[in-house]
């Protein structure tokens, strides 16, 4: 194991639990990125639901919005 690693780990022992659950988040996100299937949370998979009922609504961004959208971030 890399020593930075193997030292920062130790230290972690020591960090409060809200510090602790950030870090896990962290290594989780970054395992899925570079070696797993990505699994949504909840609360994306509430959202992407929300989003494909609204398209099957036929509830869709007007293309001027989208297009001022994709100005404005220089795409």
């Amino acid at each position: 194991m890399n020593k930075v690693v193997e030292t920062l780990l130790e230290r972690v022992a020591d960090w409060p639990e809200e510090a602790q659950a950030e870090l896990v988040k962290s290594i989780v996100d970054i395992e899925t990125k570079h070696f797993g299937v990505y699994k949504l949370s909840p609360e994306e998979r509430e959202v992407i639901h929300e989003a494909q009922a609204q398209a099957g609504r036929g509830e869709f961004v007007p293309d001027e919005v989208v297009a001022a959208f994709f100005k404005r971030v220089g795409l």
